[in-house]
């Protein structure tokens, strides 16, 4: 179309601009992403992940009642919740793929997802943030002067996801 319009080099230094910019970005984002991960790693060494596993232990139980409390699968699905909670969703996923995995193993019909592994979806996808690391990231990256202002509506927001994502899984359930 660049070259029909007459527009082609316009359209070249814009395509090298974004490409620049996304490098740019891509290598900000690494120091920060290494910041966070490095965090984790100190509260899972330090005991404070098993503390907050502890603490959500319960809810996942109320919410999981066909998985076994001592089952790898409550486990895996806590740390990714917690990293989710955290902001981390580059670490949460290989947690939740190894969470799904596990579900798969209760699951006995094959042929169709279980409700845990349907309800646990629903709980990874709306990922309640207290941090929402990725964002403030972005914002940072982008030169916001506040980037960290999101937090609360972030919070809310994913908590209403949560919520509405758990209601329907849980009325769902019903026809299924």
């Amino acid at each position: 179309m660049a070259i029909f319009t007459g527009r082609l080099e316009q359209t070249t230094q814009a395509a090298f601009d974004s490409a620049r910019y996304a490098v740019e970005l891509g290598i900000g984002l690494i120091g920060i992403y290494c910041l966070w991960l490095g965090l984790m790693r100190i509260a899972e060494k330090s005991g404070l992940v098993k503390a907050f596993s502890r603490k959500i232990a319960p809810v996942l139980r109320l919410l999981f009642r066909d998985v076994p409390a001592d089952s790898p699968a409550m486990g895996a699905m806590s740390m990714n919740i917690i990293a989710n909670m955290l902001g981390l969703g580059n670490a949460a996923t290989p947690l939740g793929i190894n969470a799904m995995r596990e579900l798969e193993k209760l699951n006995r019909n094959k042929k169709a997802p279980s409700h845990a592994m349907c309800l646990f979806l629903v709980i990874n996808t709306a990922s309640i943030q207290f941090i929402p690391t990725t964002v403030i990231a972005l914002r940072s990256a982008a030169g916001s002067a506040n980037p960290a202002e999101i937090v609360s509506t972030t919070l809310i927001a994913s908590f209403c996801a949560a919520a509405a994502g758990i209601t329907a899984a849980v009325v769902l359930k019903r026809f299924y």
